[in-house]
């Protein structure tokens, strides 16, 4: 006969894992805001700039997107000029980022 699947340790295994993901994204998250200099900005700033972000086209979205990848390349002063024509026009306190101060990015 089968062993009886314990669901209520499946369920917690689950949520353990769910927690740790979360954590581990919100420390990438606080990294990469470390990464690019937008830690120098101020909550509001950087709240505003996000806000911007979420409800941009996505001829803008697209072109962020092809700067991200260019600094996760390690293409960063590159990558912060072309950032800087599109935030500029939405947030032009993100477009003073930084380069990466030597982190990896890993948790």
């Amino acid at each position: 006969m089968r062993k009886p699947r314990d669901f209520d340790a499946e369920l917690q295994s689950l949520t353990d894992k769910a927690k740790a993901l979360k954590a581990k994204k919100q420390g990438q998250l606080g990294e990469l805001v470390i990464a690019t200099g937008a830690d120098a900005l101020s909550i509001q700033q950087l709240a505003g700039a996000l806000l911007e972000i979420v409800s941009a086209d996505a001829t803008r979205k697209e072109a962020w997107r092809k700067s991200g990848a260019a600094f996760f390349r390690g293409e960063g002063a590159r990558a912060r000029k072309g950032a800087g024509r599109d935030a500029g026009r939405a947030s032009p306190g993100v477009a003073g980022a930084q380069p990466p101060s030597g982190e990896t990015g890993a948790v």
